[in-house]
């Protein structure tokens, strides 16, 4: 496993490893429909930091990424499909996050919670808002900061 995880109870490391997945899904389904779109732009940036130099998460997207599309379809299921009922899990689920981030190495929790921001950010760019004229769609703007997850001090 990831050696940044050696302090951290199995749950708590499923939970991390789960994150980008939650993101994913929190910000591709705001508007209640997850589209291929917002999909393939996900597994690209996890593809993308997995191969990125000089990360310290380079290990861990190593391992998130493997099978990132199943793995993603799979979560998916397990939460419910209206979205009024499966947003507020989502957001509980991400929010306990920051009860992980003091058992992590500080600059490892910092840059992991960045990148969960920059794929939060760039799953709702890529499916270009209402009518192409905005980028973010209001429903995943409400989310796109992921507000339920602080920064690791």
């Amino acid at each position: 496993m990831i050696s940044e995880f050696a302090n951290l109870t199995a749950p708590e490391a499923e939970l991390l490893m789960k994150a980008p997945f939650l993101c994913c899904i929190l910000i591709a389904g705001a508007d209640d429909r997850i589209d291929q779109k917002e999909m393939r732009k996900a597994i690209a940036l996890v593809g993308k930091k997995k191969a990125r130099k000089g990360s310290s998460l380079i290990s861990y997207y190593q391992h998130v990424s493997e099978d990132f599309e199943d793995k993603l379809k799979i979560i998916i299921q397990d939460y419910p499909v209206e979205s009024t009922q499966r947003m507020p899990l989502l957001v509980q689920d991400l929010a306990q996050l920051n009860a992980i981030w003091p058992k992590l190495d500080q600059a490892f929790a910092r840059e992991l919670y960045h990148s969960l921001r920059e794929i939060a950010h760039e799953t709702a760019e890529s499916s270009g808002g209402v009518l192409g004229l905005r980028k973010i769609a209001p429903e995943e703007a409400k989310y796109v900061h992921l507000p339920m997850i602080h920064e690791p001090v």
